[in-house]
């Protein structure tokens, strides 16, 4: 019997330190074999790097720890996450935040669907049947959200529910398609550019259901500037010009 494949979750984070071992913890609980975390840290000023670093030596699964000098970014840290798991050898690459929003229960299914079907990519989708928003966001943020999907989808022809979904399970292989390095673009873009490239490759992207909840502890990380270049990068990306 082959050994289970490399599975790395990459976890950007910034000023985590009281979600970060709960995360670990709920991933342990999960039984993955081979299943390890990459943690990327922003120089977070409350520590979540040295929480990091003691969960690599003394945390329930393996544990490893980018620290990057810089917060200019999720995709930025996203990129250099995945550049390293794929360096390190994994065979798939799973992206979750930090912050608990995304149920740690659904990556089995996630898994499940690439192993068995022709999947490039696996979204944790909010918009599929069985999926669900948090109840406590306010219907303003609910609003903006499926309209961020209407308007994406409508631009680039995705064909997924949740094209602004931040919960993945990637085959390494389709990251090397998409060539990961290049991606250049920030924010809630960073998903939408991630998964145009897997469409124009030609490649196929599924959704499993996911109840989103809002964020345990800590404070949203969405700003005014990341929401303008996530209206933006839709058409830079559908007009050929590469994002700045």
């Amino acid at each position: 019997m082959s050994s289970a494949p490399k599975t790395t979750v990459v976890v950007p984070t910034f000023n985590e330190r009281e979600n970060l071992p709960k995360l670990v913890e709920l991933l342990a609980a999960l039984n993955i074999p081979n299943l390890g975390v990459l943690v990327v840290d922003d120089n977070s000023p409350d520590g979540t790097g040295e929480v990091a670093d003691k969960l690599a030596v003394d945390g329930p699964i393996p544990v490893s720890v980018l620290h990057r000098t810089e917060k200019n970014g999720l995709g930025r840290a996203y990129v250099a996450g995945m550049t390293r798991a794929l360096a390190e050898g994994a065979d798939i690459v799973i992206q979750m935040d930090a912050d608990l929003s995304h149920p740690c229960s659904a990556i089995p299914g996630m898994l499940d669907k690439l192993a068995h079907t022709d999947a490039a990519v696996v979204l944790g989708s909010r918009y599929v049947p069985g999926g669900a928003l948090a109840a406590d966001w306010p219907w303003h943020r609910k609003a903006l959200s499926a309209w961020a999907n209407f308007y994406v989808n409508a631009i680039l022809q995705l064909r997924v529910k949740d094209a602004t979904a931040g919960f993945k399970a990637w085959h390494a292989d389709t990251l090397r398609a998409i060539d990961v390095a290049s991606v250049q673009s920030n924010g809630y873009a960073f998903q939408v550019e991630m998964n145009y490239r897997v469409v124009r490759q030609g490649l196929r992207i599924d959704e499993v259901p996911i109840r989103f909840e809002e964020r345990a502890e800590g404070v949203s990380k969405m700003s005014l500037g990341v929401q303008l270049e996530s209206a933006m990068v839709p058409w830079k990306l559908r007009f050929g010009k590469k994002p700045s």
